[in-house]
């Protein structure tokens, strides 16, 4: 298998989620079936100016191989500089942003906007890949900026042409968010008139949306992000199905040793007080759903002793009961 086949031949993704898919949640996905990952977006001006500032963004453990670190911004040079800055830490490809639609980054020209402007994003490609003569260099779009400008095929084969070596597509426009329901027949239209791999992304909740996506799109890999949020047991589960492998669901018992195993090294690389609130957003999906979740999530951020929380999770988790505050 080449090096392009095993970053995409049928691959589980984990999507590079701002402020969510850190070090610690990647290390849980990865052990659970999750094949790629990638680091959370991190700016090119950034890695540029202030290298040790960028560092939670950009490191990672040899463990969660293969991993990508996605890169931002407007200025083709800064871009590239930016890239040759990331060399020494050997990522198995570079993932560039040209989706994401939230304001502040748009307002940069960088992702999103630059579906705007196909011409620098193609000068982007050609000048990164120019200095990455043995990575991979991958690209992430959307549909386009809105639905008066869904332009994802024209832009998608001109990354193809400056150089990238495969695509992600969320399609979903910037105007859209994550509002509405993604529209799958771009992925498919989409592969059938690109020579280089795909990644579907968008919409894939469940075990059986990863599959629907496979099936309709023919896309090579899928991307999972929102749906992993929580429930970082799904990328064992599809791989299960994709392999025709048995599997029994996770019990409240080796839910529990997972969520303690995410808290643990959370504390371990962020601190004890930042470790604890980063924690408190995955706490909120991880119990999301259950009876007594709200009360629990409740005391949960209003604590910060780490061993009580856990006390908490467990009466939540094996009991289905919370403990007073204390």
């Amino acid at each position: 298998m080449n090096q392009i086949d095993h970053l995409t031949d049928r691959k589980l993704w984990l999507a590079p989620l701002a402020g969510f898919t850190d070090q610690p949640f990647r290390s849980i996905c990865k052990e659970l079936g999750a094949d790629v990952l990638v680091t959370e977006m991190v700016s090119a001006d950034g890695i540029v100016y202030n290298m040790e500032k960028c560092m939670p963004y950009i490191r990672f453990d040899e463990s969660e191989r293969p991993i990508g670190i996605q890169l931002f911004g407007s200025d083709p040079r800064m871009m590239m500089h930016a890239a040759t800055l990331l060399l020494p830490f050997k990522p198995d490809f570079i993932d560039l942003n040209m989706g994401c639609p939230v304001k502040k980054v748009v307002k940069r020209n960088a992702g999103s906007a630059l579906m705007k402007d196909w011409k620098r994003a193609a000068e982007i490609v050609t000048k990164i890949k120019d200095v990455l003569p043995h990575i991979p260099l991958s690209v992430k779009i959307r549909a386009g900026w809105d639905k008066d400008a869904i332009n994802y095929l024209d832009f998608g084969k001109a990354m193809q042409d400056a150089g990238a070596d495969f695509i992600c597509l969320h399609p979903r426009t910037r105007s859209q968010f994550f509002t509405g329901e993604s529209d799958w027949d771009m992925i498919k239209n989409l592969k059938q008139n690109l020579t280089i791999p795909l990644i579907g992304n968008g919409d894939i909740s469940n075990h059986h949306d990863a599959i629907r996506m496979f099936e309709q799109t023919g896309c090579d890999s899928v991307m999972i992000g929102r749906g992993a949020r929580g429930n970082p047991w799904i990328f064992q589960k599809i791989r299960a199905i994709l392999d025709e492998a048995d599997y029994e669901e996770p019990s409240a018992e080796e839910k529990l040793l997972t969520i303690k195993r995410h808290f643990e090294r959370s504390l371990q690389y962020r601190g004890k007080e930042y470790g604890t609130k980063e924690m408190r957003g995955h706490f909120s999906y991880y119990t999301k759903g259950m009876p007594g979740g709200n009360k629990a999530r409740d005391f949960i951020n209003r604590c910060s002793d780490p061993e009580i929380i856990m006390q908490q999770l467990s009466s939540l988790f094996l009991q289905n009961h919370t403990i007073e505050e204390r």
